[in-house]
């Protein structure tokens, strides 16, 4: 004879690693993108964002305005900076510099614009 146990619905809920209710409040509201070339190829973004869980999420925003603009310039690589990530009565700015080049520059920081650009546009973060 088979046994068959019975498991509360809110003790499976207690269990889940994936946080789904922080997902699901996750509405992030992207309120724009300003690029501006520095000199030659060092560029700033800024960006401004509602809704962010954290810093992450405004470098994140950054990021995704340096690879859309790499690949717009016909560069096919990124090297990240700095971003400084400011929060105000809950809007977010971000100030990020990258340099953009034709060939993976030097430095841990680097970023392929096509991988970046893709992730993007899956995730749903609006480009340049």
């Amino acid at each position: 004879m088979r046994r068959m146990a019975l498991i509360s619905p809110f003790l499976l809920m207690a269990c889940d690693p994936t946080g789904q209710d922080e997902v699901a409040k996750f509405a992030p509201d992207y309120r724009g993108i300003q690029t501006r070339l520095l000199e030659g190829d060092l560029v700033q973004f800024g960006v401004v964002m509602a809704g962010a869980r954290s810093e992450a999420d405004v470098e994140d925003y950054a990021e995704c305005a340096a690879a859309q603009y790499t690949l717009i310039r016909g560069y096919g690589f990124a090297r990240h900076l700095r971003t400084n990530v400011y929060e105000e009565g809950g809007v977010w700015a971000g100030d990020a510099v990258y340099t953009i080049s034709p060939s993976l520059p030097r430095g841990a920081r680097t970023i392929d614009a096509e991988v970046v650009a893709a992730n993007c546009v899956e995730n749903g973060i609006p480009t340049v």
